[in-house]
């Protein structure tokens, strides 16, 4: 089992775009979308009965993380727990964050295995601020965001590094990102990529390396050689897109 997802969106529409997007990265999470108003698909609105069934299918008994879009959807989810049990009510979580980065984040950190509270902080951690001028997808342009994270600390044992060109065609996109952050993140090493986390997937799009660019991997701890072969071989082989 795996925790879940909840996508509460005014639009029906938006809230399966959003589950689309964030299936392509975890495949293996439950993601359940309460979009528009009970009475008609097609209008814009919440509903507190689809939240309370999404919430029904998402749950697998590992908790479930809920996101939202504008204010009154974070008032109808409010509104749906008050009706739990309490027990249910704390296996869920309501964390601020950014619907689609946060969404992507979120199931990736629940394919991953991580705990309700473990994928609700990175569904808040998601945002990620970068040059404005850049058009590439799946990147918040908020300029209040956080920036990407510090280099890693100067270890007492050497870095294991690695650096390679990258091949295919779209380079380090959504895809490719998701799985290298997913696999780093079952590793017991400290990985960056080009500066910033190596399993954070927003962090990892958010450099937008494209085809001909170069990927630089700097890694510490006892998987850290295992790590960086890992990248290497993911880069040499274009992510399976060659």
């Amino acid at each position: 089992m795996t925790v879940g997802l909840v996508i509460v969106s005014h639009s029906s529409k938006i809230a399966e775009g959003v589950i689309e997007l964030a299936a392509q990265m975890a495949p293996n999470v439950r993601i359940a979308a309460a979009g528009g108003t009970s009475d008609s698909p097609s209008r814009i609105g919440t509903s507190l009965e689809k939240v309370q069934s999404a919430l029904d299918e998402a749950e697998q008994g590992d908790g479930v993380v809920v996101l939202t879009d504008l204010g009154s959807a974070v008032m109808t989810a409010e509104m749906t727990l008050e009706f739990l049990s309490p027990d249910t009510r704390s296996r869920i979580r309501l964390p601020q964050a950014a619907l689609v980065e946060g969404a992507v984040a979120a199931a990736v950190q629940a394919e991953s295995g991580g705990t309700v509270d473990e994928v609700a902080s990175a569904a808040e951690r998601a945002v990620v601020s970068i040059d404005p001028e850049s058009l590439e997808p799946f990147v918040s342009h908020g300029s209040a965001a956080p920036g990407p994270s510090a280099p890693l600390e100067a270890a007492a044992e050497p870095a294991v590094t690695g650096a390679w060109t990258l091949p295919n065609k779209m380079g380090l996109h959504a895809r490719p990102a998701a799985v290298i952050a997913r696999a780093l993140t079952d590793l017991d090493a400290e990985v960056t990529i080009n500066g910033v986390d190596g399993k954070s997937v927003m962090l990892l799009m958010s450099l937008a390396l494209g085809e001909g660019k170069e990927l630089r991997a700097e890694a510490t701890g006892p998987e850290a050689q295992k790590a960086i072969e890992y990248i290497g071989g993911e880069v040499k082989a274009g992510f399976g897109e060659l």
